[in-house]
C-alpha cells in the first residue's frame, strides 16, 4: 500500500517565513517577559553544497567568515540582556568549519555577554572537519553534545549526495570526539536516497547502530525546490518509491528499538542510558528519553527561542521573525547596529495554539491535555474535537486519558496531521 513520504523536515531553524513576507523599517517588538532559555546560531558556511540541501548555506572565504563572526558577536550583544540559555544549538551549514581563532572569538563574546553555561550545547559537525584541537577546544568551553552529519556509510551514496567526507572519516571523527570527552553524540542518517536499496539501508543501520552513539536522527530524502536532486526528479532522471521509503522507515523504527534507542519524534531516536551504563535503582523512563535533544524538544513544546545568524528564525515574546538569508546583507545590518530581520509578525492566540498543536504532534508523546491548556489557553478536546476524531478514524491518532498522540502509522503522516491543526488567524505584521 502506498503512503505519503515520511517527513524529514528539520526543526533546527524553527519557523519558516509565510508566503507573504513582511518587511519594513518599523518591525513589531516582542512582548517583555522572562529571559529566553533557548538559543540557535546558524553558521551558513560549508565546504560543498550537498545535492539535497535547501538550508541557506554556501562555501565561504576566510574574509567573509571573519566578517560573519564579527556580525554574530554584535547580534549576541543585542540579545544578551533577554537571553539566559539552557540549551544552545549551532547548526548550519557546517559550524565545525570555523577555525580555532574564529571559535575563540565566538566563545569570548558568549562569555562577555553571559551566554555560556547552557545545560545542553550542541554543535553540528561534518566528519571531514573534525580535528583533535577543535574537538578539545569545543569541549573545554562547554560544548557537551555533537551532532555529526553522516547521512550514509556507503561510498557510492555519499558521492551521490555530494558529501565531502568518506566512511573512514566517520569512524576517525567519532574516535576523536570520544577522546576529547564527548559522551553525547548524535549521528544523522538519510534513507530513500536515489539508488539506495533495502539491503544498503540495512547494512548502514548495522554499522551505525554498532557505533554506540547516544542519539540517532534519520530523515527521508525530501526533494526541495532549488536543489540538484529536485531538478533531477523533475527531469525524470530519478524516481520516488514511496512503498520502499516507508518500508525503510519501519526497518529503522524496529531496528533502533531493538538496539536500545527510544523513538521520541518522527525522525529522532535516543537512549535513556549511555552504552554500558547500569540503570540506577528505581529507574523509570520519562516522557522523553534521557538523552533526547532538549533543544529540539523545546521547539516541539513551543518554548521561546532566539535565532542568530543568516536565515535563522525565532519566536520570542509572541513575535515570530526571521533574519535575511543573505550573509552580506546580514553582516551589513549588524554593522549598522541593528538586527538583520527580513520579516516579523505577531501571531493571534488561535494561530499560535494551532502551530504548537502541529509541532507537538510530531513527538511520540503527543500533547498532554493539561499542559496544552496551560501553554495556550485552548483545549485540544474542545477546539480540535473534529480533527482529533478524524485522525482517530484514519488510524493516525489515539485519545488517551491524559493526552492525544499519533500512532505509529500516524507518525508517517505527521505533516498532514499537523496541517489539520493549523488555524489561519495570524495577527498583524509589518
Amino acid at each position: 500500500m502506498g503512503t505519503a513520504p515520511v517527513s524529514g523536515a528539520s526543526v533546527r531553524i524553527g519557523f519558516q517565513a509565510p508566503a507573504a513576507t513582511r518587511t519594513g523599517a518599523a518591525l513589531p517588538a516582542p512582548r517583555p517577559g522572562p529571559p529566553v532559555e533557548s538559543l540557535y546560531v546558524h553558521v551558513p558556511f560549508c565546504a560543498h553544497k550537498c545535492e539535497y540541501c535547501a538550508f541557506y548555506s554556501a562555501p565561504g572565504s576566510g574574509d567573509e567568515t571573519n566578517r560573519y563572526v564579527a556580525a554574530l558577536v554584535r547580534e549576541m550583544e543585542l540579545i544578551a540582556g533577554q537571553c539566559r540559555p539552557k540549551t544552545v544549538f549551532f547548526g548550519g551549514g557546517t559550524p565545525s568549519i570555523l577555525n580555532l581563532r574564529q571559535w575563540e572569538t565566538v566563545f569570548g563574546a558568549m562569555e562577555r555577554t553571559g551566554l555560556l553555561g547552557a545545560d545542553e550545547w550542541t554543535v553540528e559537525c561534518n566528519p571531514a572537519t573534525v580535528s583533535s584541537d577543535k574537538a578539545r577546544l569545543l569541549r573545554s568551553r562547554g560544548v557537551n553534545r555533537i551532532s555529526m552529519g553522516v547521512q550514509s556509510l556507503d561510498p557510492a551514496l555519499l558521492e551521490r549526495l555530494g558529501r565531502v567526507h568518506t566512511r573512514e572519516m566517520v569512524f576517525r571523527s567519532l574516535d576523536t570526539l570520544r577522546a576529547a570527552g564527548f559522551d553525547n553524540v548524535n549521528i544523522d542518517l538519510m534513507f530513500a536516497i536515489p539508488g539506495q536499496t533495502m539491503g544498503l539501508w540495512q547494512r548502514t543501520l548495522d554499522e551505525a547502530l554498532a557505533l554506540g552513539t547516544e542519539h540517532l536522527s534519520c530523515y527521508e530524502v525530501i526533494y526541495e525546490e532549488d536543489t540538484p536532486l529536485y531538478r533531477q526528479l523533475q527531469a525524470g532522471e530519478i524516481d520516488v518509491d514511496e512503498d520502499l521509503a516507508c518500508a525503510m522507515y519501519d526497518e529503522l523504527v524496529d531496528r533502533s528499538g531493538a538496539a536500545g534507542f527510544r523513538q521520541y519524534e518522527v525522525a529522532n531516536f535516543a537512549r535513556d542510558l549511555r552504552v554500558g551504563s547500569v540503570p540506577p535503582t528505581g529507574f523509570e523512563p520519562g516522557e522523553f528519553p534521557a538523552l533526547a535533544c532538549r533543544h529540539n524538544v523545546g521547539y516541539w513544546r513551543g518554548r521561546d527561542g532566539f535565532g542568530l545568524g543568516p536565515s535563522a528564525s525565532e519566536y520570542v515574546g509572541g513575535l515570530r521573525s526571521r533574519n535575511w538569508s543573505n550573509t552580506d546583507l546580514y553582516c551589513t545590518q549588524l554593522e549598522k547596529g541593528r538586527r538583520a530581520k527580513e520579516f516579523a509578525e505577531a501571531l493571534g492566540p488561535a494561530a499560535r495554539a494551532g502551530e504548537l498543536a502541529a509541532f507537538g504532534l510530531r513527538t511520540c508523546a503527543g500533547w498532554p491535555f493539561e499542559e496544552f491548556i496551560e501553554r495556550t489557553g485552548h483545549d485540544l478536546r474542545v477546539d480540535w474535537k473534529e480533527d482529533l476524531r478524524e485522525m482517530v478514524s484514519r488510524g493516525w491518532g489515539e485519545v488517551l486519558p491524559d493526552r492525544f498522540r499519533l500512532t505509529r502509522l500516524g507518525l508517517r503522516f505527521a505533516d498532514a496531521a499537523g496541517a489539520m491543526m493549523l488555524r489561519p488567524d495570524a495577527g498583524a505584521g509589518t
